[in-house]
């Protein structure tokens, strides 16, 4: 799950995919703004057949976090 997330995040953020770390957050990829994370839960959901809440989405603003909250998702 965790390697197909980074290969989401960075088809989504057009960047290499060694930036997409456990420090990867709008601080540290450029291309990391509004429009492209609501493109990231997009397609996070259908890639995963889950459904976010406006507080989840709005708490996923790091790779770290996105990983916390999607295991809490599988479970």
């Amino acid at each position: 799950m965790e390697n197909r997330i980074k290969e989401i995040m960075s088809v989504v953020f057009e960047t290499d995919l060694s930036m997409i770390n456990e420090s990867a957050s709008p601080e540290t990829i450029e291309n990391w703004d509004s429009l492209k994370h609501m493109n990231l839960i997009a397609v996070l959901e259908e890639e995963f057949n889950i459904t976010f809440s406006d507080d989840e989405i709005l708490e996923m603003l790091s790779y770290k976090l996105i990983i916390k909250i999607m295991k809490e998702k599988m479970i």
